[in-house]
């Protein structure tokens, strides 16, 4: 017994060794920028996402298309959507590839068949829910979203008739629910974006916890989940990168690199832990790069400018997808690494 429990405490230091000599997340990073523009009219793409089949869908906000873009061949395919002036916002992939949109302006959310083209709309039951703004889909299929004028949080079902739409409101009035991302266990959290919270909603009750944020001017914005399922902001009002831990409800802050008036938006975490975004402050977007381990920044200015990315998404390969509104263009971020820090 006494050797069996020997073999073990030397197993455990073995392990613990291992575990604190695990290398830091790497700063030897640089970044190559390629962009296309969309063929909209007038161009104006928002929300990005990565499909199945790695295609990059978008949403032509302005000229009221869906637009899918294949890496592969730099081909375009733009969909003009039944409802005129709909405002396509946020857009997400099912596993079957079908396209899933909010219409922003129209209060409904939309389905696009990329096989055939067929739209299908489904209105919000509630006329205060007159903006649909982002989605992510629940693991059993629904959609989850954010309506950010009307305050609520709402579900749709793809296999019930009409989408059978569920609504929700927001606890706290006026608080403008905004992005949303899903943790490890399929948990939905979401920002409320004229309020100093964010939010975690139940998968099947709807039910909110909200998570209050240390200041009362901070104004979260975007979302993201780490490995950890820690929670990463974008306070666009007062220029900080936040970190919430909804465990314990501790919030950290980092001054961004570009300011008070840096705003960061799109904001997302790659595979190894980094925590990416964009300052979009002026016309000059840049692409922000934070390591949670040694506590720093990187920043590369956004070649085409920008014009405000709003959004980004990740694809299989690790690479950055950017949908740079303003200037009319998609935008890919490839990330290389390099053998000294900038």
């Amino acid at each position: 017994m006494r050797v069996k429990a020997f073999h073990l405490f030397a197993l455990a230091v073995a392990l613990s060794a291992l575990v604190q000599a695990a290398p830091a997340i790497t700063d030897n990073v640089d970044v190559k920028f390629d962009d296309w523009m969309t063929p909209s009219k007038p161009a104006y793409p928002h929300d990005p996402a990565v499909a199945p089949d790695q295609s990059i869908w978008y949403t032509g906000q302005r000229a009221n298309v869906i637009g899918r873009f294949d890496p592969k061949t730099e081909q375009f395919k733009e969909f003009t959507l039944p409802t005129p002036n709909s405002g396509p916002h946020g857009l997400q992939a099912d596993k079957d590839g079908n396209i899933w949109y909010t219409g922003n302006a129209a209060a409904l959310i939309g389905k696009v068949d990329p096989k055939t083209g067929t739209v299908t709309e489904y209105k919000m039951p509630n006329p205060k829910a007159r903006d649909p703004h982002t989605i992510a889909f629940l693991r059993d299929g629904r959609v989850f979203f954010t309506v950010q004028a009307g305050n609520f949080i709402g579900v749709l079902d793809p296999k019930a008739p009409n989408g059978n739409i569920r609504l929700v409101e927001s606890p706290t009035a006026n608080s403008r629910p905004y992005g949303v991302r899903l943790d490890s266990k399929g948990v939905p959290y979401f920002d409320e974006f004229n309020s100093n919270k964010i939010g975690r909603a139940d998968p099947q009750t709807l039910v909110v916890q909200e998570f209050t944020l240390p200041d009362p001017a901070a104004r979260p914005r975007r979302i993201a989940i780490g490995k950890d399922d820690t929670v990463w902001y974008g306070d666009y009002a007062r220029g900080y990168l936040g970190h919430l831990d909804p465990k314990t409800g501790k919030v950290e802050e980092f001054k961004s690199p570009g300011g008070p008036e840096s705003r960061p938006y799109a904001i997302d975490v790659t595979a190894d832990g980094a925590v990416w975004y964009v300052e979009t402050g002026d016309d000059k977007n840049m692409l922000v790069r934070f390591n949670p381990d040694t506590k720093k920044f990187l920043t590369w200015p956004i070649p085409s400018g920008g014009g405000t990315v709003r959004n980004m998404e990740i694809d299989k390969a690790g690479n950055l997808w950017l949908a740079c509104s303003g200037v009319g263009k998609i935008a890919r971020v490839t990330i290389k690494r390099t053998t000294s820090t900038q």
